[in-house]
């Protein structure tokens, strides 16, 4: 399977065409030799290539309530400063670098305009991708669309407003819509490069976040982008994509190449641990506990009978579960996985099941600082030799999309058919083997919120693969849940041998308290939007301002 791919691969370790970088002011020039270039079909899949290589594999987000790390997350609990630099600023215009030099040069190349409009399709995803990630952190960003030399007056400009950079990024995703190949005619050998469905996708995702942003903060335009959002979604799901067979599998090796529709927007890795030349290392962060999952995420999975015991903000729900063992009576540690949704047991490692290097025996001495074990991503492959993991990351896939479609449904009219429920939520349950369905008689029945459990469809398919925070921040929640206290596993003495209570800080209910609210915050008047690192102001001659209420 790695095969296919190979020579992409190669590209994305050697990173040929580009051989230097260097920083003119806020904007990254990249030296590149021209002699005999840009003249071939050839060229412009190598300078394309170089898109793929810069592209980040995000396998590590606890910014959120639904995992932690080795060590307290300063976004997640409000104590982050302003930095002088960030790679969240910087590495994103070195990929709009990338972009619109291949934009401006490949009209060189001596190639039919649809050989040279669908690399300049690729072109302008990836712009859109780099821009997409910009203005959720930071609101109002430059607007750069064409590279700058060191006489530029754009290196000083100021801040574009969102409104006309969400614009752009619509504007780039149309034309790669148009001239991108589909999925079903990408050659195999191909499998890893941009389709329709990766352009339709990004801007289904774009536009379901600008939209509920904008309807949860009262500003006018939010239907349009959910309208887009829903035709985005639609237009992919008539692509011919299908849901993975098994959930668990999913993200492992047998959940890889083009056999695998789910797949939309993948990096690649490889070609094997035994032939690296492109890894990571995720099964052994996994193990040290660089990303554990919490007890506010597993509060959030259904009981086998449909009916949840909390919210999403992990406040007690009006009506609970008849399986729901109240948190201070549970009698052992793999209690709360028991009549589940079955995604649960995908996710975390139970008490005396196979884990990393034996059965798990719950602790904190090993870097998880929740006593839970991650399981969602862990391939023993991967993890047989350290910095050697080449599983590829699923950036987009289809089941993301089929929870934008009911979200969007749902927020643009108040209300969702059954029929787009089965179509989207109730597909995903039946995947994972969960029986109970989402209808809109349960949710009556039941005294449910409809809008609170498509968010819980949500946050459970896509738990752990860097959504959670970005959710929190689109709809105006964070300044609710993410003050609140993180909580681990409950310490039952007889399932954590050699584990003293007195090491450990628990609550009345003896859960742990992985982190008090005490020591966490969130400003609303601040925190929404990151802070514009030092250097990108002065370098502008305060042009670029910063974000409000940073001081």
């Amino acid at each position: 399977m790695k095969k296919l791919n190979k020579f992409l691969i190669y590209f994305f370790a050697a990173g040929l065409l580009f051989t230097g970088c260097k920083k003119l002011d806020r904007f990254p020039e990249t030296q590149i030799s021209d002699t005999n270039f840009w003249n071939s079909e050839t060229d412009l899949i190598n300078a394309a290539n170089r898109l793929y290589e810069q592209l980040d594999g995000n396998w590590i987000d606890t910014r959120g309530d639904d995992a932690v790390g080795q060590s307290v997350n300063s976004t997640s609990n409000g104590s982050w400063i302003i930095p002088g630099a960030s790679a969240d600023w910087n590495d994103r215009y070195d990929e709009i670098f990338t972009a619109n030099n291949i934009l401006e040069k490949g009209v060189k190349a001596k190639v039919a305009d649809d050989i040279r409009n669908r690399y300049f399709a690729e072109a302008r995803f990836f712009r859109a991708y780099a821009y997409f990630q910009l203005t959720s952190k930071y609101g109002d960003v430059p607007l750069v669309l064409h590279t700058l030399d060191i006489n530029s007056p754009e290196l000083t400009m100021g801040r574009t407003p969102r409104a006309d950079v969400m614009k752009a990024i619509y504007d780039d995703l149309d034309f790669a819509a148009t001239w991108l190949p589909t999925r079903a005619a990408l050659s195999a050998t191909q499998f890893g490069r941009v389709t329709k469905s990766a352009a339709w996708g990004l801007k289904a995702r774009a536009a379901l976040y600008e939209g509920t942003r904008e309807k949860f903060r009262n500003e006018s335009g939010w239907q349009q982008h959910l309208q887009l959002a829903i035709d985005a979604s639609t237009n992919v799901m008539g692509q011919g994509h299908s849901l993975f067979s098994n959930y668990g599998n999913l993200f492992t090796h047998l959940g890889e190449g083009p056999a695998n529709t789910e797949n939309i927007f993948v990096r690649l890795y490889g070609a094997s641990n035994t032939n690296v030349i492109l890894a990571h290392n995720n099964s052994r962060d996994l193990e040290n506990g660089r990303i554990t999952v919490t007890r506010n995420l597993l509060r959030q999975y259904l009981y086998s009978d449909g009916l949840p015991a909390f919210n999403i903000d992990n406040s007690p729900s009006a009506k609970r579960s008849a399986f729901f063992v109240p948190e201070a009576n549970e009698p052992g540690y793999n209690t709360i996985f028991q009549n589940r949704d079955p995604r649960i047991t995908f996710t975390v490692y139970q008490a005396n099941e196979q884990a990393y290097k034996g059965p798990w025996v719950p602790t904190t001495s090993l870097g998880s600082r929740s006593a839970y074990a991650t399981k969602k991503g862990w391939n023993i492959e991967d993890w047989t030799i350290n910095s050697a993991a080449t599983v590829d990351r699923m950036l987009i896939r289809y089941a993301e999309i089929l929870l934008i479609y009911a979200e969007a449904k749902f927020e643009l009219s108040g209300s969702i058919s059954d029929a787009d429920l089965n179509l989207t939520v109730n597909a995903l349950r039946t995947r994972a083997g969960f029986a109970p369905k989402l209808t809109n008689a349960f949710v009556t029945a039941n005294s449910l919120d409809m809008r609170e459990e498509i968010r819980r469809e949500r946050t459970i398919e896509l738990a752990l693969e860097g959504f959670r925070y970005d959710d929190l921040i689109r709809w105006k929640l964070a300044e609710n849940i993410l003050p609140k206290e993180l909580l681990g596993a409950k310490f039952i003495a007889a399932d954590w041998p050699g584990t003293s209570p007195a090491t450990l800080k628990l609550n009345s209910d003896n859960v742990l308290i992985v982190e008090a609210a005490s020591t966490r915050r969130f400003q609303a008047n601040r925190d929404y939007l990151y802070p514009v690192p030092l250097n990108e102001i002065a370098l502008s001659g305060g042009n670029v301002t910063q974000n409000p209420n940073w001081q």
